[in-house]
Order: structure tokens, then C-alpha cells, then sequence
């Protein structure tokens, strides 16, 4: 890529790590070195198992231990939480710093930054300090509005109707 530009997937919606998890295959097709980071998920889901496949070109990083929703945690685990968070915080500064990808996709950034486990302005810093060839993709609920300020593409997944709001659990290869 010539240059690099940054995409936000963001909404209420279902889909947004899969449309960046989409993204990543176009690029790695096009033989791009695809990274995601992912946050706030500790579920083994369908799509690592696919992802696993495309290594080395397509990886999938992921630095948390626990296995919960950030709700369900007490004082100690979110301190837990916080500390893996900031470690994958330092492998995305050093991701940068080395150029280590084409694409990077910071998957529920959008949820770490909701739960002040990393203040906006360091993602700013990121994204304004980014190597000009690298593509970086972000998702999550809640955009905030200096992110979509910067970025080039911003989508919002917006649900009109979901199983879930019947009752229905989420369902394995589908919503996980």
C-alpha cells in the first residue's frame, strides 16, 4: 500500500469484527501481512480457527487471561485486566515502531477506551504517528468522535432487529 488509511467499525450492530476480520482477508489475499489485536475477549471463537490457517500472513494476537465480561470482574481482576491491556498496548507501539505489518486491526479498542483501561489520547498518538503504508482498522461500540475526526472510513453497524433481543442465546459459528 502507498498509503496507509484508518477505518472505524462502530455500532450497535453485529458484524464489525467480522467486516474487519473481511478487511484483513482482502489484504492478506493480496499478499499484505495482516495483524489484529484483540480486546475484551477471551472466548475461543470460530474465526481463529480459520485465522489460524492463514498464519504466517494473517495473525491473531490476543494478551488477556480472563475470561469474563468486564462486569462481572472485581477490583483485582480489572487491575489484572489493566496490566494485559497495557502490555498489548506496548506490542502495538512496538508493532508501529518496527513496521511489523501491513494492516493492523485493533479489534474492541473502542470497548478498552470505554472502560478507561486506555485513555484516548494514546490511541490518538497512535494514529497520528502511524508508519504512512500502514492501514489500521479499529472497532467496537461507541466511537468516540476525535477518532472518526482522524480516520478515513467510518462505518456504523446499526441493528434493526437481533435474536438475542428475544431471548435467543448467542449461537456457536455464528455469533461466536
Amino acid at each position: 500500500m502507498k498509503k496507509g488509511l484508518i477505518h472505524i467499525y462502530t455500532g450497535e450492530g453485529k458484524g464489525k469484527t467480522t467486516a474487519a476480520i473481511g478487511q484483513g482477508i482482502r489484504a492478506c489475499g493480496r499478499g499484505n501481512k495482516v495483524y489484529m489485536v484483540q480486546f475484551l475477549k477471551g472466548q475461543n471463537t470460530g474465526e481463529l480457527l480459520t485465522l489460524k490457517k492463514l498464519e504466517p500472513d494473517f495473525k491473531v494476537f490476543r494478551f488477556e487471561k480472563i475470561k469474563d465480561f468486564v462486569w462481572n470482574l472485581n477490583q483485582n481482576q480489572l487491575e489484572e485486566l489493566k496490566a494485559q491491556i497495557n502490555t498489548a498496548f506496548l506490542f502495538i507501539k512496538d508493532t508501529l515502531l518496527n513496521c511489523d505489518c501491513d494492516l493492523l486491526i485493533l479489534d474492541e479498542i473502542m470497548g478498552v477506551l470505554g472502560n478507561n483501561f486506555v485513555n484516548i489520547g494514546s490511541i490518538i498518538e497512535l494514529l497520528k504517528n502511524k508508519p504512512e503504508k500502514m492501514e489500521i482498522i479499529l472497532t467496537g461500540r461507541n466511537s468516540p468522535k476525535e477518532l472518526q475526526d482522524i480516520a478515513h472510513y467510518v462505518c456504523e453497524i446499526k441493528s434493526l432487529k437481533h435474536p438475542f433481543d428475544c431471548g435467543m442465546p448467542a449461537r456457536e459459528g455464528i455469533e461466536y
